[in-house]
């Protein structure tokens, strides 16, 4: 099981910016995708960004244009910078990894934008 710990959460006024980071570990095999999820209180867990093993990245519509994801593969690290921050970004963001082990997800990092 890959193990995947994310960093880089916390308070940010609006329009400020954030940037998290999730490192995978115990990786036996290949990741073939990293991506971010969050989960806003009351609601169900959404896609932010996805990025593959060849750079194609997806990006949820309400984040385009203001966050990016990037992969680093060989140090099977994702990031996910986050500018022009709106309190409705506000949520418990989980990093998610699909390698040839499965698919695992983080324990959250915190985002709370204040306005």
């Amino acid at each position: 099981q890959v193990q995947l710990v994310e960093s880089g959460g916390g308070l940010v006024q609006a329009g400020g910016s954030l940037r998290l980071s999730c490192a995978a570990s115990r990786v036996i095999g290949v990741i073939y995708r990293m991506a971010w999820y969050r989960q806003a209180p009351g609601k169900q867990r959404e896609l932010v960004a996805s990025i593959t093993r060849g750079n194609n990245a997806n990006y949820a519509d309400s984040v385009k244009g203001r966050f990016a994801i990037s992969m680093e593969s060989a140090k099977n690290t994702v990031y996910l910078q986050m500018i022009s921050l709106k309190p409705e970004d506000t949520a418990v963001y989980y990093c998610n990894a699909e390698s040839t082990s499965g698919n695992d997800w983080g324990q959250g990092t915190q985002v709370t934008v204040s306005s």
